[in-house]
């Protein structure tokens, strides 16, 4: 479990397609003497990738080789399920994207409770704002997560934990403050740029408990 509040950002170092699935490459930003925390990630961690969680497979020298300066790089291998249900295909050298170690029991629950599981791909529409003021994104959402949209709810984007802010059919608006902006990929988002989205797992369970209320919910009843 992760609680969408990103960690650090980092671009990508390598992506390789290994037959149906990929060969991902990070740089090693965690470990003594970096922003994100002492604690090296161990073989078989999971970390959330853009929101997406993976496991640490390999790790490997940095480019310099084995004498060079800072923590190994992380490697991650990818499936083809999951190069279906993410944007993570379009992968290239440079892309940004955020980070989270996994929680710990004790860990404090900053965002909200994020299983890693990517529930489908939106889109952004449109970004508006300034440091001054803050930036509204308004994003779009497949048609199968419109009913988890509910104003002042959470929802996991790139796997930073954000408010949903005026819904309004599959569109919805969320606010982001200069912290989140130059510490996420957002900073460097654009419109039209797909993302990861992951609705709020309280909801989810709740429809699943009790399916019958929300079909009723649905038809208006």
């Amino acid at each position: 479990m992760f609680t969408g509040i990103v960690e650090a950002v980092a671009p990508v170092r390598a992506f390789d397609r290994t037959g149906e699935g990929a060969r991902l490459v990070l740089p090693g930003v965690f470990g003594p003497g970096t922003a994100a925390g002492a604690e090296v990630p161990a073989l078989g961690d999971s970390i959330a990738v853009g929101g997406c969680c993976l496991t640490v497979a390999a790790f490997q020298p940095p480019p310099g080789g084995a004498g060079a300066s800072g923590p190994d790089d992380l490697v991650f291998e990818l499936s083809a399920e999951t190069l279906a249900l993410t944007w993570f295909a379009d992968l290239a050298p440079g892309t940004p994207v955020n980070l989270e170690r996994a929680l710990r029991v004790g860990d404090r629950l900053g965002g909200h409770l994020v299983s890693g599981h990517v529930d489908g791909l939106g889109r952004i529409l449109s970004i508006d704002g300034d440091r001054e003021a803050g930036w509204a994104f308004r994003f779009e959402v497949p048609a199968s997560l419109e009913r988890y949209l509910i104003a002042k709810g959470s929802i996991t984007i790139d796997g930073i934990s954000l408010t949903v802010v005026r819904p309004k059919g599959r569109e919805f608006e969320v606010a982001v403050i200069p912290a989140t902006f130059d510490g996420t990929n957002l900073g460097r988002a654009r419109a039209g740029q797909p993302v990861h989205l992951e609705a709020d797992h309280v909801g989810k369970w709740v429809e699943r408990l009790f399916p019958q209320q929300f079909e009723r919910l649905e038809r208006g009843a």
